[in-house]
């Protein structure tokens, strides 16, 4: 059975402080441990359900991981799950570049959270998706690729005010998948 306090694992402190928003309406709690962890090649649930072992193992305990993938249709999904070392190297003022050449502007944000019981047990995954388009940068630059992606047509994430995003987001949409599970499971 599920705990209703989740060991979140990360260490990017933008990404707990969205989860823990999300997630505080729901009753669910998070700790969270900072672990460098080996990501493998491979699809976005590849490398969640490997995540989610490796965190599991380390820790010897339950533990809830997220992935989070910006997939170009231009380019057949990529940068995908490597989006972060794309995001490194050229940062976000740079990343609508990268469409340059192509018609297509188009992009899907998507978040896979793995959830393990323990060492031993299959994670369990929760995805969410939204579609949006590459713009040049726009609004604050301080969490990923956010001022780069325009959900709406008008408004990039990084413009959004908080809970607004939060309703409409890969990362929103994965979470409410995870609270369902917990209903159930708990």
């Amino acid at each position: 059975m599920a705990p209703k306090t989740l060991n979140f694992i990360t260490g990017n402190a933008n990404k707990l402080a969205e989860v823990q928003a999300i997630l505080a309406p729901t009753g669910v709690h998070l700790t969270n441990q900072s672990l460098d962890l080996v990501e493998i090649q491979g699809t976005v649930e590849e490398v969640t359900i490997d995540k989610a072992r490796r965190a599991a193992e380390a820790v010897n305990g339950p533990v809830l991981v997220e992935d989070t993938c910006l997939c170009f249709k231009a380019m057949n999904d990529l940068p995908g799950p490597y989006i972060k070392w794309f995001m490194q190297s050229i940062g976000v003022g740079n990343l609508h570049k990268m469409l340059e050449g192509f018609a297509d502007k188009s992009a899907q944000a998507v978040c896979t959270f793995g959830y393990s019981e323990g060492p031993g047990h299959e994670p369990i995954l929760f995805q969410g998706r939204t579609d949006g388009k590459i713009v040049p940068a726009r609004g604050p630059a301080n969490f990923g690729w956010d001022a780069a992606f325009e959900y709406d047509g008008r408004q990039t994430y990084a413009e959004m005010e908080k809970a607004e995003k939060n309703k409409i987001s890969h990362r929103g949409r994965a979470l409410a998948k995870l609270v369902e599970w917990l209903k159930v499971n708990v």
